[in-house]
């Protein structure tokens, strides 16, 4: 699994002009689902993301959690994180979880973050979308969990 984590001051998504997700501040997630993940990567992964100390405390200092903060969480799946751009000119994205495997867990993946309380908001599954963000610093992250397994 990878996400590109993006601390927001507002971002939302639309599908043909309706908005179907908005957020004040908080983190926008682009969320990237391999063919073998499960729930093993979903729970460390959301884990991690509520728990990064990416947001200024009183000193102006990255210490603070969106878990801490309170604040929103955009999840927008993105099987392009998985484009492997080593050969040839155009992405290859076989390592990419099929449909019938990525959403189950793209939603299972939201349900784990409002089970830990966080306030979320999601793009929709397969549709073509427009995310609009005021990104926040600007602080962008990488995780992958291949990483850490």
């Amino acid at each position: 699994m990878r996400a590109v984590i993006q601390r927001a001051q507002s971002a939302s998504v639309t599908v043909a002009g309706e908005t179907v997700g908005t957020i004040d501040q908080g983190l926008l997630v682009l969320l990237g689902i391999q063919r073998d993940d499960g729930m093993a990567e979903i729970n460390w992964m959301a884990d991690k993301i509520a728990n990064l100390r990416i947001f200024a405390d009183q000193h102006g200092k990255m210490n603070r959690s969106l878990f801490d903060l309170g604040r929103e969480m955009l999840i927008v799946s993105q099987f392009t994180l998985y484009g492997d751009c080593r050969k040839g000119r155009r992405p290859g994205y076989s390592s990419a979880a099929p449909p019938e495997i990525a959403e189950p867990l793209y939603h299972s993946f939201i349900e784990t973050v409002e089970k830990m309380g966080i306030s979320t908001a999601a793009g929709r599954f397969g549709a073509m979308m427009d995310v609009h963000l005021v990104n926040d610093g600007p602080v962008t992250l990488l995780l992958d969990s291949d990483k850490t397994f």
